[in-house]
């Protein structure tokens, strides 16, 4: 049995949340996002609860029982607070600067990197060595983050790279004499 899918999603004040056939929409003050569940479940709305159940005993069903219940889960934050992923640049002469919609990232290749911001998510640069992705999809916030660390991931010998706030990073020793 699934744990997590026994739980109901609570809607936060300001968020409401409305059911079409398997189709979820959840709108709030950042925005309105949508998830069409499969034919496994069955999603209502009580009130300020929003309910999974599955409609039989099988592996299937119950495994998307508890996906949907975490989509639904993750539509409600995303509409009511949003998702934030923070990134640390460490390197001598590393830095990144927001011009409009390009971030501009100088990562000790011989040109600057103009990463272009997708639409849905946006990205600050508070600090020259700091870059925040925010927004209200999950999944799109977490893939920008990604391409933004996959220009230079972090390296193990000196630690230089884009790097996860909070990341650690195991460090090997070098060549001895």
């Amino acid at each position: 049995m699934s744990r997590i899918g026994k739980k109901p999603v609570s809607l936060v004040n300001g968020v409401s949340a409305s059911v079409s056939g398997q189709t979820v929409e959840v709108k709030g003050p950042k925005g309105t996002r949508s998830f069409t569940a499969t034919d496994d479940v069955t999603i209502t709305v009580d009130g300020a609860e929003i309910k999974v159940t599955p409609r039989g005993t099988s592996k299937r069903a119950r495994q998307q029982w508890g996906m949907a219940r975490s989509m639904v889960d993750n539509l409600v934050v995303g509409v009511s607070t949003g998702f934030k992923k923070e990134l640390e640049i460490q390197g001598v002469g590393y830095r990144a600067a927001v011009a409009g919609n390009v971030l501009k990232l100088s990562l000790g290749y011989s040109h600057e990197v103009n990463f272009a911001v997708p639409a849905g998510v946006t990205v600050t640069s508070p600090k020259q060595t700091e870059i925040v992705v925010e927004g209200i999809d999950q999944q799109l916030v977490g893939q920008v983050a990604a391409n933004i660390r996959e220009w230079r991931k972090p390296e193990p010998y000196k630690g230089k790279g884009i790097r996860y706030k909070g990341e650690f990073i195991f460090r090997k020793e070098g060549k001895k004499k």
